[in-house]
């Protein structure tokens, strides 16, 4: 009788060619519902995919040996920061890797403490709004801090410009943002229900649009604006003065605030009609901010009306004019139907 040979059972070949029907029957006693090269098989596929992905790995170099870490962390980071909803945990992660790879950005545009209080105003964002909240917060600080620096010498000679060669403090991120965490409380803790959180989220991003208008109005104004008026009585006023505007400076906040509405848009975060509503809510709040600055700042008993203090005022304005206008936006829909 012809003998046939058979390859090593451990043999790679062998395991992908053998069917596990074709094994010789087992009495009942010993049968499994799987035979056991197939169950072990899979077992150690399953495990080496959990082991390459999360394991460190031992590695040979050319200069001695050593053990040299694979990317499972920065992998556990990864997917961490991605959660979604997002945690407390994944939200300061997140921070905490993003802060310490854009920190030569970062200190351009915020002191030390400046950046203790941006990492909260962060965290706070990454837990409310997710990635994309985040995002748009990156967003608003780099076009914000670039703007500041527009012909610095120039503002600084005119004693115009901020203050630390723009260097923003804790007052002024706090001031800048208060708005936006306020909304993102609301957001996290679901105040209002399901039918407010998108109410919050547009709150959200128009305190920022409002703020970041206001910044760019003010700077490029400084910078290049030839002819400035005091918003009350239209009557010309040197740079700088509290509640002056300017047609450059005007022009420039009204398409920061479109670009950020805009980003906003593209991110998921609002809708394009309620990306028109951030910006009309962004420059009735600046002209509010505007005419505050012109009759109350400075003046006698008003003190305590700093620049942070009307960054509070006018960011809050800008949120609350956004979710008014769209709350009446909703009614108005609703009730056409019936009206027709």
């Amino acid at each position: 009788m012809a003998t046939t040979s058979f390859p090593p059972l451990c043999s790679p070949p062998y395991l992908r060619r053998i069917r596990c029907n074709n094994l010789s029957p087992l009495p009942n006693h010993l049968r499994r519902s799987k035979p056991l090269i197939c169950t072990f098989t899979s077992n150690l596929t399953k495990s080496s995919s959990r082991t390459d992905s999360f394991s460190p790995v031992r590695v040979q170099s050319s200069g001695g040996s050593g053990v040299v870490p694979d990317l499972g962390l920065v992998q556990r980071a990864i997917q961490l920061a991605l959660l979604s909803p997002s945690t407390w945990q994944s939200a300061i992660v997140s921070n905490l890797l993003i802060f310490v790879a854009g920190s030569p950005i970062l200190v351009t545009g915020l002191s030390v403490s400046g950046i203790a209080a941006a990492f909260l105003l962060g965290t706070l964002t990454w837990r409310g709004f997710g990635p994309s909240g985040f995002l748009l917060v990156a967003v608003y600080f780099v076009i914000g801090t670039a703007v500041t620096k527009i012909k610095m010498a120039q503002k600084e000679a005119q004693g115009v410009a901020e203050k630390a060669k723009g260097r923003r403090g804790p007052g002024s991120v706090i001031g800048s943002s208060a708005a936006g965490c306020v909304c993102a409380l609301l957001s996290i803790y679901g105040v209002g229900g399901k039918s407010f959180s998108r109410l919050w989220e547009l709150g959200f991003v128009a305190s920022f649009c409002t703020k970041l208008s206001d910044t760019v109005s003010s700077e490029i104004g400084k910078a290049y604006g030839k002819t400035t008026y005091l918003v009350t009585t239209f009557k010309v006023v040197p740079r700088g003065t509290e509640g002056a505007v300017s047609v450059e400076g005007t022009v420039a906040g009204v398409l920061a605030s479109i670009l950020l509405a805009s980003v906003g848009c593209l991110l998921g975060k609002i809708k394009v009609a309620e990306a028109v509503i951030c910006v009309l809510a962004s420059q009735i709040a600046n002209v509010g901010e505007s005419v505050i600055g012109a009759v109350l700042q400075d003046k006698d008993g008003f003190e305590w009306l700093n620049n942070d203090a009307v960054n509070v005022i006018n960011i809050s304005l800008g949120s609350i004019l956004a979710i008014l206008i769209q709350q009446l936006v909703l009614q108005y829909s609703t009730r056409m139907p019936s009206l027709v």
